[in-house]
């Protein structure tokens, strides 16, 4: 396992990172532990959850996810592990998450802390991330911005003083952003170093050869500002597996959850995974060892956060270790990504 600095902290981040979502709706509490141990197994140390998970996000499940992390790290040497969570932003439902005042501001962002410290068991999150902006961005597979759903918001100055006083309490040791847009990312760092607060040092943000959107002017952000990415949704939902292109299994997330993960129901789509299924045949990989491999290789990817349903999946996403795509692949890739570029951006 190779391990990279992310941003500008001191964290020295697996580049696989293991990421949570499907715990407590998907996944017993006994399968997330298997992965949990299986993950760390492989040199994992780096655990990526969130407060509004599991997803889909539902009343009765809200919170699940890192309860079941932190049964299990409370059995563990809490330094070995860089824990990240998140906190839910406003404009996307979700009333039973703090009465549904999901304001990015000073007291709400002082009871998300003290809620995930409770459930995670642990005195310290090593990374706190905003999960979605405070202010109106378009979000998940949206593609167009419209003035006409701006908002009021928080100011980015409200927020990162509110962070601050996590930071200054010993709470959280870093703070990052999640679903950013290249304007945030350099705002946020703006601001921090006009007022002298904390800087971000990561943003995690869908990455994958469905939607390199990222390569854009994103990169250019984080270069920048030296801020890395934790990309998620490598695989794409599964779709790069190439398990929806035939006959999909029906536990499969898209058939199980009707609606969910529509940025990858649109067209070129099911064309653009065929041809990547095909260039890894061609060379002795499987579509999810290339799919991960080459998010692995871009330079701003700090970490690459995998999920899976089953300890099967866990096992074939982590078999790309091994992978180094050559310039061949690399080409045969761009090749497709010419003729597809971002289906699913």
């Amino acid at each position: 396992m190779k391990y990279n600095s992310l941003g500008e902290s001191d964290l020295r981040v697996s580049e696989i990172c293991l990421g949570t979502m499907t715990f407590g709706r998907q996944n017993t509490i006994e399968e997330a532990h298997q992965q949990l141990d299986y993950a760390i197994a492989q040199g994992v140390n780096f655990i990526d959850t969130a407060e509004m998970y599991p997803v889909p996000a539902q009343a009765e499940t809200y919170g699940f996810t890192e309860s079941y992390v932190g049964e299990w790290l409370r059995h563990q040497q809490r330094d070995r592990f860089i824990i990240a969570t998140k906190i839910a932003g406003p404009g996307r439902g979700m009333k039973w998450i703090r009465d549904g005042a999901k304001a990015i501001n000073r007291a709400n962002i002082r009871q998300a802390v003290d809620a995930s410290l409770s459930r995670l068991q642990t005195d310290y999150i090593d990374l706190y991330q905003i999960h979605w902006s405070d202010r109106y961005v378009p979000l998940f597979g949206q593609t167009q911005f419209d003035p006409a759903k701006d908002r009021e918001t928080e100011t980015i100055a409200e927020q990162l003083i509110g962070f601050a006083e996590m930071i200054q309490a010993g709470k959280i040791r870093y703070l990052g952003l999640s679903n950013e847009t290249p304007w945030g990312i350099t705002k946020f760092c703006q601001v921090a170093e006009q007022l002298g607060l904390p800087k971000i040092v990561s943003v995690q943000n869908a990455y994958n050869l469905l939607n390199r959107v990222f390569d854009w002017t994103w990169a250019e952000a984080c270069y920048r500002e030296k801020v890395s990415l934790l990309a998620y949704s490598p695989l794409a939902f599964g779709c790069l597996t190439g398990k929806y292109l035939h006959h999909p299994p029906e536990q499969a997330r898209l058939l199980q959850f009707p609606g969910f993960g529509q940025r990858y129901l649109k067209p070129n789509v099911p064309d653009a995974v065929a041809a990547y299924v095909e260039i890894a045949k061609q060379h002795g990989m499987t579509p999810a060892q290339m799919a991960i491999a080459f998010v692995r290789s871009r330079w701003f990817v700090s970490s690459a956060i995998v999920g899976a349903t089953s300890i099967d999946q866990l096992k074939e996403n982590f078999s790309n270790l091994e992978v180094r795509l050559s310039e061949e692949v690399l080409a045969e890739i761009e090749s497709v990504h010419l003729r597809y570029p971002n289906p699913a951006p």
